[in-house]
């Protein structure tokens, strides 16, 4: 059935993977404009398989912020300092002698403590380690969709607690850190505040229903005791990230990645010391989670 579907497409060329979730899309230069008839189809894919890449674009930073554009409106990056002269690209870069964690060291759904997360994160690598560097995926639609009918009537009314402390606040990991990092993070009391959606929200495209929580942002249940929120979010972690949920990405350069905050967490593995790794990013705006 995936590939009849795949079939459907007209201007791209989509190689999923056997669960579905995660794609590689090809037969497109992102160098250049997409024309309507690909942009709809690309949109398509990135909703069907939430993860989408393109591999062998070589992009300038201008050229990203074009294809990005195209997707939809910059989302806000905070926390981090962007790069001079492109205030909605961030470099992400660890040179071969740092010690400090890799960055996005956590699971994690990009930003959700904001009011309105970003819809989409794009990732563009330019130096890929030979060794390590994996980006691993949870497919949050699936996890849902797999707990017990009396789990999801249980999970329906639930609000999480979503909030930045725990790696921007004031009293976060970044702020105790003591090893020098290249990536320019801005800890802050903002950081420390927090607001709650909808534990399992609804995707505004797909109409499928996600788990909205991560280790890293969700620090509470809103109306729960600390010990309840534990019990259900540990259980919810340990469940979303079984094997039979992940998709491993393996980067190669030049290739850029684009997924779905709304549907998915991610891990940015490490086991790259000693070498250079370099990303560039920009997110999409999103909407308020329902």
């Amino acid at each position: 059935m995936l590939q009849e579907a795949e079939s459907a497409f007209r201007t791209i060329t989509v190689k999923a993977q056997p669960s579905g979730f995660g794609a590689e899309i090809a037969g497109l230069d992102l160098t250049r404009p997409l024309s309507k008839d690909q942009l709809s189809e690309v949109k398509a894919a990135w909703a069907r398989h939430a993860v989408v890449a393109f591999p062998d674009q070589p992009l300038s930073l201008e050229q990203l912020e074009a294809f990005t554009l195209q997707i939809g409106a910059f989302g806000h990056d905070p926390f981090i300092k962007p790069m001079p002269g492109h205030p909605n690209v961030l470099e992400l870069r660890r040179e071969p002698d740092e010690k400090a964690t890799n960055f996005g060291a956590g699971w994690h759904s990009d930003w959700s403590f904001q009011q309105a997360p970003p819809a989409a994160t794009l990732l563009h690598s330019e130096v890929v380690p030979p060794v390590g560097g994996d980006t691993l995926f949870c497919d949050c639609a699936a996890a849902y969709e797999a707990l017990s009918p009396t789990m999801q009537r249980m999970l329906a009314p639930l609000q999480a607690v979503h909030s930045a402390t725990r790696a921007y606040g004031v009293k976060g990991v970044f702020a105790r850190e003591t090893e020098a990092r290249t990536l320019q993070i801005i800890t802050s009391p903002e950081a420390d505040k927090s607001l709650i959606h909808p534990l399992v929200r609804t995707h505004p495209v797909t109409g499928r229903k996600a788990l909205f929580i991560s280790p890293v942002y969700t620090t509470g249940v809103e109306g729960l005791t600390p010990q309840e929120s534990q019990a259900i979010l540990g259980f919810l972690f340990a469940h979303m990230t079984q094997d039979e949920f992940i998709y491993r990405h393996k980067w190669r350069p030049k290739m850029l990645l684009m997924w779905d905050n709304r549907c998915t967490m991610h891990f940015a593995e490490g086991g790259y010391d000693g070498h250079l790794r370099l990303m560039h990013r920009t997110t999409v705006a999103g909407e308020t989670p329902v």
